[in-house]
């Protein structure tokens, strides 16, 4: 219980947090920034620490925040594999020209979009593409508001999506290849309890869902980036919309159950 009390705590001042974010500008904006990725992590850690354990939380911290700062250090000084490109210092202190909270948005979004396609395929490779795919696809999203920030650059921003000026599309492609190495690395480090879902999940399905609809929400709405809403929508569409629908599906069975006597279709009582 107190478990569960925790991630739902994060998870509801992160929602605060990021629904703050529109009313904001300038340093404000960019400090809530940092503090939404602080919060992310921490919530992401913290589930993995408190419902699979140490193991499982120091590999999603050594895979996807140190290969995080990895691949990106490797990005901003060669340029691969997501294009040239080099970060603002509005994101607080840098190391290796990489803001310190950059690892720690990988690690945010990676736990949750593991365990959605745990829950969605039983098949290895489809959770590694699967997972991969809900990774990466969040970037269609967070890409464009953080370069209409200001928060980085692009040095060559040729060829972008339609839609997407500034960002090009090799930023998009090196997020998937990493995804993938990610997931690949995550599974067989983090142990056996990574591969089953169930109830102590949900506040790792509700981030999962409430980033994919606020994040079109607000791109569509309060951030003036439509087309980003667009290509974010189609994006984790993959991985959000099943796993909604599967969600959904889960709790209706769960009501059904409890009320046995009840016709499945009519909800009259069938034993009247």
């Amino acid at each position: 219980m107190i478990r569960q009390r925790f991630s739902w705590a994060v998870l509801a001042v992160l929602v605060l947090a990021q629904i703050y974010y529109p009313l904001t500008t300038g340093g404000t904006r960019a400090r809530l920034t940092v503090a939404t990725v602080v919060l992310g992590y921490l919530l992401a850690v913290g589930h993995a620490l408190l419902n699979r354990g140490p193991r499982t939380a120091a590999a999603l911290v050594a895979v996807a925040t140190g290969g995080g700062f990895a691949i990106e250090a490797l990005g901003v000084a060669t340029g691969f594999p997501f294009g040239s490109y080099d970060y603002s210092g509005e994101l607080g202190p840098k190391l290796a020209g990489v803001p310190l909270i950059i690892p720690l948005a990988w690690t945010w979004m990676a736990w949750p979009a593991w365990l959605t396609a745990v829950r969605l395929t039983g098949s290895v490779p489809g959770r590694i593409a699967l997972a991969a795919v809900g990774l990466a696809a969040w970037d269609l999203f967070l890409d464009p508001q953080m370069v209409a920030e200001g928060y980085w650059v692009w040095r060559d921003a040729d060829p972008a999506l339609p839609g997407l000026p500034g960002i090009p599309v090799s930023n998009y492609l090196g997020w998937l290849l990493f995804a993938v190495l990610l997931m690949s690395a995550l599974r067989p480090l983090a142990g056996p309890a990574v591969a089953r879902v169930d109830a102590r999940d949900d506040p790792m399905f509700a981030l999962y869902l409430w980033t994919y609809f606020s994040s079109v929400l607000a791109h569509a709405v309060f951030l003036d980036l439509p087309a980003s809403a667009v290509w974010g929508a189609a994006g984790m569409s993959v991985a959000a919309v099943p796993l909604a629908v599967t969600l959904v599906r889960a709790h209706w069975r769960g009501a059904e159950r409890r009320e046995p006597g009840r016709s499945r279709r009519t909800g009259v009582d069938a034993t009247a």
